[in-house]
């Protein structure tokens, strides 16, 4: 099975987003979504990266909850900030955040992590993955904000990935 479909929930997820684009639901459509499901992950095979290590999973379901009131969170500030930008504009600059993480795939989550929260952009990664440059929305602490920025989510990264 794993031969024909090396990766079913892609494929699944792959035949309902084509079902789903592709509006006249017929015959058709569901075969020929069957044949994109089926080829595509064979074709991308060598792409995908090989799955990481799941050391702890109740730090990664807290980690899961703490981005999500963090975006929420987030998005209210920015909004804040957007909307009081004449009387106090937003004090936008680039921070430079040591790193102890060091595996690519924990780095890709927290780089998934950076980009997903409202007011925060990874910019760049030094090339020895020692810091982390962000460009932050409004920022009146930056010691305060790389502490944070460490505790929230670096350091449960650590605990699940290294």
């Amino acid at each position: 099975m794993r031969l024909w479909l090396p990766a079913p929930l892609l494929s699944a997820a792959l035949l309902a987003l084509w079902l789903v684009l592709n509006p006249p639901l017929g015959f058709g459509q569901v075969l020929l979504g069957a044949a994109v499901a089926a080829v595509m992950p064979l074709l991308l095979a060598p792409l995908r990266p090989a799955a990481g290590p799941l050391r702890n999973p109740l730090t990664l379901a807290k980690l899961i909850l703490h981005v999500g009131v963090d975006v929420v969170a987030s998005t209210l500030d920015v909004a804040r900030g957007v909307l009081r930008a004449n009387v106090r504009p937003p004090q936008g600059c680039f921070v430079t955040v040591p790193l102890d993480l060091r595996d690519a795939q924990a780095l890709a989550a927290l780089a998934m992590i950076t980009t997903v929260v409202p007011g925060t952009v990874w910019c760049e990664l030094a090339p020895d993955r020692s810091a982390l440059r962000l460009h932050v929305f409004d920022l009146d602490d930056e010691p305060a904000f790389i502490a944070h920025y460490k505790a929230r989510y670096e350091r449960p990264l650590l605990e699940i990935f290294e």
